[in-house]
């Protein structure tokens, strides 16, 4: 039968394990190199002596060669792992004892949100029971919704009917009323300017009738009868 491969979440906890267990520093390559292997020896390029019985990559579960990059680069994104770069090599590493205070700022935070949101809870809470107030479920408070959801009711009928009366809406009439006085003054206010404009042409420059005809458009005699022109 052909060994099962580590899912992602596996990777990463055999890996950490090499950090944890040797407290070294290491390269991408030095991990590419070791991470799928059965374990490390002391050619390693740091020295170090493999000291567990049981090495944290077995031969049937193995972290594969191509996926220690990505597996390392999610352990650093987690902030389980370090990284930094010195000189032209990219180092990492990762101790139990800064796991441990990642795991415990992760835990001290969690606690926080949980006590805002504790908190927030509260207040809602109290914000609801003072809401409640005033409306229990009284036989005067039944009366009184059954009244409202009739003036509801009654209201949306007499809408309905207004709306079928449509330009006889005594709204809209008187809208239409308002807008009807105000053209009307308007056209009041621009004959007279267009008067006393032909009476100025008329008499201070000199134009003739047969021009101001031409101008305003106005031919009927008895119009200009009336603008005593």
């Amino acid at each position: 039968m052909a060994p099962r491969g580590l899912s992602a979440a596996e990777k990463k906890i055999k890996m950490l394990e090499i950090f944890h267990e040797t407290k070294e520093f290491f390269t991408l390559k030095e991990m590419e190199k070791h991470g799928p292997s059965k374990s490390f020896d002391t050619s390693h390029p740091l020295h170090f002596s493999w000291t567990r019985s049981t090495p944290p990559f077995l031969p049937d579960a193995s972290v594969a060669q191509q996926t220690v990059k990505e597996t390392l680069d999610d352990l650093v994104g987690d902030g389980l792992v370090n990284f930094d770069k010195i000189g032209t090599s990219n180092y990492f590493w990762a101790f139990p004892s800064a796991a441990g205070a990642a795991k415990q700022a992760a835990v001290d935070k969690a606690n926080k949100e949980l006590e805002s949101v504790t908190a927030r809870i509260a207040q809602v809470q109290a914000a609801l029971v003072a809401a409640q107030k005033g409306r229990e479920d009284t036989a005067d408070r039944k009366k009184l919704l059954v009244t409202l959801d009739s003036a509801r009711a009654t209201n949306i009928e007499l809408k309905t009917e207004l709306d079928a009366y449509g330009a006889a809406d005594p709204v809209k009439y008187e809208r239409k009323k308002r807008a009807i006085e105000v053209c009307k003054e308007s056209a009041l206010r621009w004959t007279d300017n267009s008067v006393a404009a032909m009476q100025y042409g008329r008499a201070t420059l000199g134009v003739d009738t047969e021009s101001l005809k031409h101008i305003t458009g106005i031919d009927d005699l008895d119009e200009w009868e009336e603008l005593k022109l």
